[in-house]
């Protein structure tokens, strides 16, 4: 009589850390559009509001490299599901490249 399989626990760690940081980076970019056009000449990259937005995106990019090495792990744990793991380092892969293509269209933008 076999067990069932059951998810591992970091992998379930992984594709729910994904999954969060990845609404919340969406939401953080919304939120750095909003303040762009609604600000007279953009944001002013000195300003208390300007740190914050970056600190949040370099703090939910730090929780998509954990949730990466979380998924990492998992999917060399032995007799656990690894579809979870899978779906975490991916989605938190695809998140960090959409960020990465965005920050360098901004910089190009400015130029």
């Amino acid at each position: 009589m076999e067990m069932e399989q059951k998810h591992a626990s970091l992998g379930i760690a992984s594709f729910v850390i994904s999954i969060l940081c990845g609404i919340s980076m969406f939401a953080l970019f919304g939120i750095a559009g909003i303040m762009e056009a609604t600000s007279p000449g953009g944001i002013d990259e000195e300003s208390i509001e300007a740190s914050l937005l970056g600190l949040l995106l370099m703090a939910l990019l730090f929780f998509h490299l954990l949730s990466i090495a979380l998924g990492v792990a998992a999917m060399f744990q032995k007799q656990k599901k690894k579809l979870l793991a899978i779906l975490g380092v991916s989605f938190s892969t695809l998140v960090i490249l959409i960020t990465l293509f965005l920050m360098g269209l901004g910089l190009l933008m400015d130029s």
